[in-house]
């Protein structure tokens, strides 16, 4: 994460967490000719455009107070989605029983993607059911990303 990002998120994440949503990701970059600020947010109940646009408002309104950014750029909020990412340790625990999907920085036993069932987080490791039945732990810094997936029949029992 860069500098500018870590700013971002130390003046954003205490008033998105005082407001009831947790900061999931946030993403700067250029494209298409344009600096673009994304915000992925979530609660519990999930997120929808109401929530969105307040979330936007009150985003917007902070940054152009402090100002952080040195150019323009658009503010974008939104749900992190069906299969969204899991970062922090606390996601690895709170998704336990969920159907992940992992990417390697480096393989392991010469496999850099791994899917299964996630089993939780203990003692630095992410805990998981591969799909072939073998159970990992792989340590949380050797993960790229991880991401929920979707899976109908899942959900529909949820």
């Amino acid at each position: 994460m860069s500098k500018l990002t870590e700013l971002i998120q130390g003046l954003v994440e205490p008033v998105l967490t005082g407001m009831g949503y947790e900061l999931v990701d946030l993403q700067y970059g250029r494209e298409g000719g344009r600096y673009i600020l994304r915000l992925f947010i979530d609660r519990p109940e999930g997120i929808g455009l109401d929530d969105c646009e307040k979330v936007s408002r009150t985003v917007g309104d902070i940054l152009d107070q402090e100002d952080p950014i040195p150019n323009s750029y658009y503010l974008e909020v939104s749900s992190p989605g069906l299969e969204r990412p899991l970062k922090k340790e606390a996601d690895f625990q709170r998704f336990a029983g969920r159907k992940v999907r992992l990417r390697m920085f480096a393989p392991i036993d010469g496999q850099r993607h791994f899917q299964g069932q996630l089993l939780g987080y203990q003692e630095g490791q992410v805990q998981v059911q591969l799909d072939d039945g073998r159970r990992l732990a792989i340590p949380l810094d050797q993960v790229a990303t991880a991401r929920l997936v979707f899976d109908l029949a899942e959900d529909e029992e949820a």
